[in-house]
């Protein structure tokens, strides 16, 4: 069985619900992760491992499991083990992209350890994540975690790109959300299953996760987000409760994003929801929660495997709520 400790909240209603078969292969894919993560020497694999240790909901994982089922055997845990060691590989290059001090309320590997040292474990992440697919001759599967891997990608340039801009437009906001977070949600949940409706399912938990990522960060506190509030303003991306605050306060599209400090960046982060914004992105994000779970109802799949595919629905709302 596994740690709930390896599997925060909110999928403990998710382990609740399925203790007879998915705890039990959690524990496999978080050993494979240990392995993996520990096997190439240090100093790779001590930066690798404090990014294992660091810990996360693991829901990227757990939709491959469920859209398997329970009969979903070591196929399902190599794709599960694959899909969180490319999102594991992301964050790290994050961190050195944003210069971020904090992941999770620890040091990231680009501040403990230096950004060369950071991009090297990145790449080390990636690779093994297609190894462990390769290793199998799983082909569909490296083909569905490569184009969701050149999403990631283009999404980045795109974020790149649109940094400090405050004229970005809704439309362009969700067109990065679809290729930085929703694009690994769906490659999830098919390389568990090969089903549109899973596709599409995956996509809006997807947006829906990143939306209310975007509202705790203006929202903080720091002591449950594990970084600084405001911190996507300081690097300059433009998130959806900053452009909704700015059709209602049209004065902060003047503000100057270049020249926040801290402090300034809370003081804008308070503008922001004094304008009502963060509910209202809130509220974007149960509507996409619930066309999900529509997805799932005109699906035709086994009533247990939709019970616990919803109950992950809620548990990306629980999250931030």
């Amino acid at each position: 069985m596994t740690k709930r400790s390896a599997v925060p909240p909110p999928v403990t209603a998710v382990l609740d619900a399925s203790s007879r078969w998915l705890p039990a292969r959690l524990a496999e894919v978080e050993e494979r992760l240990r392995a993996t993560a520990g096997a190439h020497g240090d100093p790779l694999a001590a930066d690798a491992s404090a990014t294992l240790a660091a810990g996360g909901k693991r829901l990227r994982p757990m939709l491959v499991l469920l859209c398997a089922g329970a009969e979903g055997g070591g196929a399902a845990v190599r794709a599960a083990t694959a899909i969180e060691l490319v999102h594991m590989a992301t964050l790290v290059h994050d961190d050195v992209l944003d210069e971020a001090p904090l992941r999770r309320g620890r040091p990231t590997v680009a501040a403990s350890a230096g950004r060369a040292r950071a991009v090297a474990t990145g790449d080390l992440l990636f690779s093994r994540a297609f190894a462990v697919l390769a290793d199998a001759g799983d082909e569909r599967a490296v083909a569905l975690l490569a184009e969701a891997s050149v999403a990631l990608a283009r999404g980045e340039l795109a974020q790149r790109h649109d940094a400090f801009d405050l004229s970005v437009s809704e439309a362009r906001y969700l067109e990065r959300c679809q290729l930085k977070t929703a694009a690994l949600f769906e490659c999830a949940c098919l390389l568990g299953h090969d089903d549109p409706h899973l596709r599409r399912f995956g996509g809006q938990i997807g947006l829906a996760f990143q939306l209310l990522d975007d509202v705790l960060d203006v929202a903080g506190p720091p002591e449950r987000t594990g970084k600084a509030r405001g911190t996507d303003l300081l690097d300059g991306t433009i998130t959806l409760p900053l452009i909704e605050a700015a059709e209602v306060d049209p004065g902060i599209r003047e503000a100057d994003l270049h020249g926040l400090d801290g402090t300034a960046a809370e003081a804008l982060c308070d503008r922001i929801a004094a304008t009502g914004a963060l509910d209202r992105v809130r509220g974007r994000a149960l509507e996409m929660v619930a066309a999900a779970k529509r997805e799932l109802a005109t699906a035709g799949f086994e009533p247990e495997q939709r019970r616990l595919l919803d109950l992950v629905a809620d548990g990306v709302v629980q999250r931030y709520s």
